[in-house]
């Protein structure tokens, strides 16, 4: 019995893995999946704001954050195997996800956006942030428990 438990959480850690590999992947592979013309903007500290299509760039936000999400919520499920973590945690994706694109395309909107507030509401909507307040936060609540 003790050798099965041993098993499955082995595969559990193997699946965890190959999720943040995935969550890397994303990252590595971003010019080439996603449109996002504010990335080199960023990257080279450009002066000037680049012309981009608003709707292209909130379908790039929404596939990546989509996806970054699903990974997400995947390593919460082999890590904690509650479904109402999963449930909470889509919620919580989804809930973020409005929020932070209308913030970002609300700011985008003005005639001289903010540049700093641009690059950080963009950074929660690229970057898997919010698993790396939810494991250690799941985590906890588990561990009252």
């Amino acid at each position: 019995m003790q050798q099965n438990k041993f098993t499955i959480s082995g595969l559990r850690i193997a699946g965890i893995i190959i999720l943040i590999v995935l969550l890397i992947c994303v990252r590595v592979f971003e010019t080439k999946l996603f449109y996002d013309p504010l990335l080199a903007f960023f990257k080279y500290e450009s002066k000037v704001m680049p012309q981009y299509d608003s709707f292209k760039l909130f379908l790039g936000l929404f596939f990546r954050y989509m996806l970054n999400s699903a990974i997400s919520v995947g390593i919460l499920w082999l890590a904690f195997k509650d479904v109402q973590v999963v449930k909470l945690s889509v919620a919580l994706f989804a809930g973020l996800f409005v929020l932070l694109a209308a913030a970002l395309f609300i700011v985008l909107g003005f005639d001289k956006p903010n540049l700093l507030s641009v690059f950080y509401i963009r950074r929660f909507l690229i970057q898997p942030f919010l698993l790396i307040l939810f494991l250690p936060a799941f985590y906890y609540q588990k561990y009252l428990k």
